[in-house]
């Protein structure tokens, strides 16, 4: 257990560390009042946790490589990207329904739990 805690822990700092220089060197290439750089990050961490699983799903991957990788590192660069691999798991498996429920309550209920943490320390 304390392997797998390292593991996390250790690429969550590498992910955070990456999403910081990622974001800041797509809002400084398009500058704009769109939040582009996290647009970006969402997207690369997307298409990075789809390489990594096929990868892992094909040729095995240790657990411990794993946990580094996409709940520490991917999870610390987006968590954007467990939300994509979810939905691509509820596609490929026919769930339509669970798919756009999970799209809707992910977005709907984190758009409001924002709005809410906003409102209590406004």
């Amino acid at each position: 257990m304390i392997g797998t805690i390292l593991a996390v822990g250790f690429g969550g700092f590498l992910g955070a560390i990456a999403r910081m220089i990622t974001s800041s060197f797509f809002s400084k290439i398009i500058p704009h009042n769109y939040p582009y750089g996290t647009l970006f990050v969402n997207i690369i961490g997307s298409f990075l946790i789809g390489l990594f699983f096929s990868y892992a799903n094909s040729k095995g991957v240790h657990i411990l490589t794993k946990s580094l990788v996409s709940t520490g590192f991917l999870g610390a660069f987006t968590t954007f990207s467990t939300f994509s691999y979810e939905n691509l798991l509820f596609l490929q498996s026919g769930n339509y329904f669970q798919f756009l429920l999970n799209i809707f309550l992910n977005v709907a209920l984190c758009l409001l739990a924002v709005w809410l943490g906003f409102l209590i320390l406004k």
